[in-house]
């Protein structure tokens, strides 16, 4: 206890007075690197790279992309000479900082994985980076909430050019305390969960909030076995599940039809498709009205309609330029 106490000491001294110029400095800083252009985030790394949060391709020399969270590492030809790195320490405040304001305030629910980003105790604002007072970076706002630090780095120090993440073929929710599985994938080979299992623990660590185990999963490299222990109908199960790719997730649509080669926009549009459905006629603009004779609206319920009967093959219905037609979706 008397230790804990002292590190606490210790770092509320570093803050005080290691980081005299608080977040003003972090607003110098910001204008002076170029981390802000034109409404963009165009932070300075180390090794002559920028860090750029775009949901288009940016016009740059591109090292290394994340499709799923818009992130994008490019080289830099004029590096800033005093770049931006993450804060792992113990920090004591944090605040969202641009060109010309910060304003201070903290974490209310960190990131749990690709679809459901960091929350602030302020209203967020874009661009801007999330820092401590000594300017290290803590996080990136986005339109649709923070990308937290832990996420940032791991894209950073990936080996993958286009980024890819693990899965273990389930979507999560909270259910008061407990972590339990709200969507089953039903194209992941051997799934072994149902909906409803509320998950103990991974790998023989017990589970205690989605946004750490998220990213135990997609952290994951393919391939790696994992050994789950879950609770189903109050008895307790375990079994083994290799991770796969993760196929969307963030920016990209996650109905479970992107292992597929079907991905779509938020008014269930198709915006890419494999060519193994072009030659069924299918063609980007399509829209998906109906899996099975139900009508499907939202992401959401495309992921429960397809989950509901796990079978073979499904109908799919598709509307274009009001003509319907239906589609026989086999397992690929």
């Amino acid at each position: 206890m008397f230790l804990r106490l002292l590190l606490l000491l210790t770092f509320f001294v570093f803050d005080l007075f290691g980081c005299q110029g608080g977040y003003k400095s972090c607003i110098e800083k910001i204008n002076d690197s170029h981390s802000i252009v034109a409404q963009q985030l165009n932070i300075a790394l180390p090794n002559r790279q920028r860090l750029l949060y775009a949901e288009e391709v940016p016009h740059a020399k591109i090292i290394k992309e994340d499709p799923f969270l818009g992130l994008y590492l490019v080289f830099d030809p004029h590096p800033f000479a005093y770049p931006f790195y993450w804060n792992f320490h113990l920090q004591l405040g944090t605040a969202m900082v641009n060109t010309k304001r910060a304003v201070e305030g903290r974490f209310r629910r960190r990131q749990e994985g690709l679809n459901h980003l960091a929350l602030y105790s302020e209203k967020i604002f874009y661009p801007a980076l999330v820092t401590n007072s000594c300017c290290s970076l803590e996080g990136i706002t986005t339109p649709r909430g923070i990308i937290q630090k832990e996420y940032l780095q791991h894209f950073v120090l990936s080996k993958d050019r286009v980024m890819q993440y693990g899965d273990i073929g389930i979507r999560l929710d909270n259910k008061g305390k407990k972590i339990c599985v709200a969507a089953r994938d039903p194209f992941f080979k051997n799934n072994p969960f149902a909906i409803g299992d509320q998950i103990l623990s991974l790998d023989g660590k017990k589970v205690k909030d989605r946004a750490t185990l998220m990213r135990s999963i997609l952290f994951t490299p393919v391939g790696k076995k994992h050994t789950v222990v879950v609770i189903r109908s109050k008895k307790r199960h375990s079994f083994s599940v290799v991770t796969q790719k993760r196929f969307g997730g963030g920016i990209i649509s996650d109905t479970f039809l992107e292992s597929q080669g079907l991905f779509f926009d938020k008014r269930l549009n198709l915006v890419k498709l494999s060519k193994y459905w072009q030659q069924y006629g299918l063609k980007r603009g399509d829209r998906l009205l109906g899996i099975d004779r139900k009508l499907v609206y939202t992401i959401a319920e495309v992921r429960k309609s397809l989950q509901k009967v796990p079978k073979e093959n499904y109908l799919l219905l598709f509307e274009r330029n009001e003509f319907e037609f239906f589609v026989n979706l086999k397992y690929k």
